[in-house]
């Protein structure tokens, strides 16, 4: 089949994807995106974690097929680097780097939800995240560091004091 979607804000194609192929494989061998990792297969570890259609999945469960016009977004096309990633290496939450691009996704999607999250919220969106390195306490430091960085930006473009802050319909305030 030939697949079409976006990846990263550009409009890309492959020929001859076959359909069960996963988004993962598709991403790394007809895209070169090498970014998400393929470690278990089985959507277990996160560590091959994207956003398709805004949403963190594991890519390595996402047939092919499925993508097909869609919006994916990898951890390249996060930029760099943003706070989730200098929140990372200032907290020295890399180890071997397996799964950081999947974590970095994680907690990218969390900090751009959650303002504030306390510890269990940061908890239970790694949850699908593993990590044989760390012990995810660096980890949770990371999530708490970007989520500051990002509060203080947002603090310092909001509206003066006496200009209305914009409303919900007129577009998304954060990010």
């Amino acid at each position: 089949m030939k697949l079409s979607l976006t990846v990263n804000g550009a409009d890309r194609s492959a020929q001859d994807v076959w359909p069960g192929t996963s988004l993962l494989t598709a991403l790394r061998e007809e895209f070169g995106l090498t970014g998400a990792k393929n470690a278990c297969e089985q959507g277990e570890c996160g560590s091959c974690t994207v956003y398709l259609d805004g949403d963190p999945v594991c890519s390595c469960l996402v047939a092919a097929a499925q993508a097909e016009g869609r919006q994916v977004r990898t951890v390249e096309g996060l930029g760099g680097p943003e706070a989730v990633q200098r929140a990372f290496l200032a907290c020295g939450a890399v180890q071997c780097g397996f799964c950081t691009p999947g974590l970095v996704v994680a907690v990218h999607d969390l900090v751009h939800r959650i303002e504030d999250p306390d510890e269990a919220t940061i908890r239970e969106a790694l949850a699908g995240n593993l990590c044989r390195c760390t012990g995810y306490e660096k980890i949770i430091e990371a999530v708490r560091c970007a989520a500051a960085e990002l509060r203080a930006e947002l603090s310092e473009h909001s509206a003066p004091p006496g200009l209305p802050e914009p409303s919900e319909s007129s577009g998304p305030v954060r990010r």
